[in-house]
Parts: C-alpha cells; sequence; structure tokens
C-alpha cells in the first residue's frame, strides 16, 4: 500500500458499480483508502466502476477483502472504526475523527449488517436528515458527505478553506 491514509473507507458488500467508482474517485481526492469487503455485486474492472472513477481508478489505493472477518484481521487493534447508519442518535458532526480511522458503509439495500452494529453499538453515527419522508441517502453522497467532515476535523480546516 501507499503512504498511510489520512483515513479509510470501507464499503460492506457493495451493490452498484457506479457508487463504488464514484467513492474510489473521492477517496483519491482526499487521500483516504478504499476497501471492498465481499461478496461484490459487481467485477471491479466493470465499464461502470472505472466510468465513475474515470481514469484515476489506476491510482486508488484499493484492498478488497474475501470478507468481513479477513478485513478485521487487517485493522491494527486501537484503531477508530466508525458505523454510518441511518438510525443511530449521534450524528457524524458528534464524532471526532482521528487520523488513520476506519469509516464504514452498508450495501445499498440493506445497509450494515445487523450482527456488526450490535458488537459496534457505541460506534454508530448517521448523517442528520430533516424530513421524515427521506429514509436515505444515496451511498456515494454519504461517504462524500462523512468523508469531507473527517477531513475538515482531521486537517481542522473550516469547510470553506478547504
Amino acid at each position: 500500500m501507499s503512504k498511510a491514509p489520512i483515513f479509510n473507507i470501507v464499503l460492506i458488500e457493495p451493490e452498484i458499480p457506479q457508487n463504488t467508482g464514484t467513492i474510489g474517485r473521492m477517496c483519491l481526492a482526499v487521500g483516504a483508502h478504499l476497501h471492498l469487503i465481499k461478496p461484490l455485486a459487481f467485477d471491479i474492472d466493470e465499464k461502470a466502476v472505472r466510468r465513475a472513477g474515470l481514469d484515476y481508478w489506476k491510482f486508488l489505493t484499493l484492498q478488497v477483502h474475501e470478507s468481513i472477518d479477513d478485513f478485521f484481521l487487517t485493522v491494527p487493534q486501537d484503531s477508530q472504526l466508525v458505523f454510518i447508519e441511518t438510525s443511530e442518535k449521534q450524528t457524524i458532526y458528534d464524532v471526532q475523527y482521528q487520523p488513520g480511522c476506519y469509516l464504514f458503509f452498508g450495501k445499498e439495500t440493506t445497509g450494515i449488517p445487523k450482527a456488526l452494529l450490535e458488537k459496534y453499538a457505541h460506534h454508530i453515527a448517521n448523517i442528520p436528515m430533516f424530513d421524515d419522508r427521506v429514509r436515505s441517502l444515496n451511498l456515494s453522497n454519504c461517504a462524500s458527505i462523512v468523508a469531507y467532515e473527517a477531513v475538515r476535523q482531521i486537517h481542522k480546516l473550516s469547510p470553506f478553506n478547504a
């Protein structure tokens, strides 16, 4: 892998290649590493992933893990873990992000597996939404929102001076 990331984005069993490609492009822009947890609903060589990531995909630091258990074997014990899910009261703005942290996002249709949410119940945060008619946001939008809040905190930047 390349130099230490500002943080890590973890996609658990992503289903839509365009979302993954867009998130990969954003990871490169902010200096994050991307981790994909299998099974993937697509081949990462698919045209849709490459199109969304444009010609940046080849520069991305990407690791594909066979399972969530295999992934956790690679994570240092003292790492900060943040699971983004819609049902939590703590928001992404309540979290104090640390360099090298891991930001987890679940698959588009079902989110983060219940067993992980139960195991890491005190590590869950949501993106605030102010209209009850909206259940969730697009995965790539969520990853970008959280990533830039983490960048803002880690670099101590205002959102307008980045």
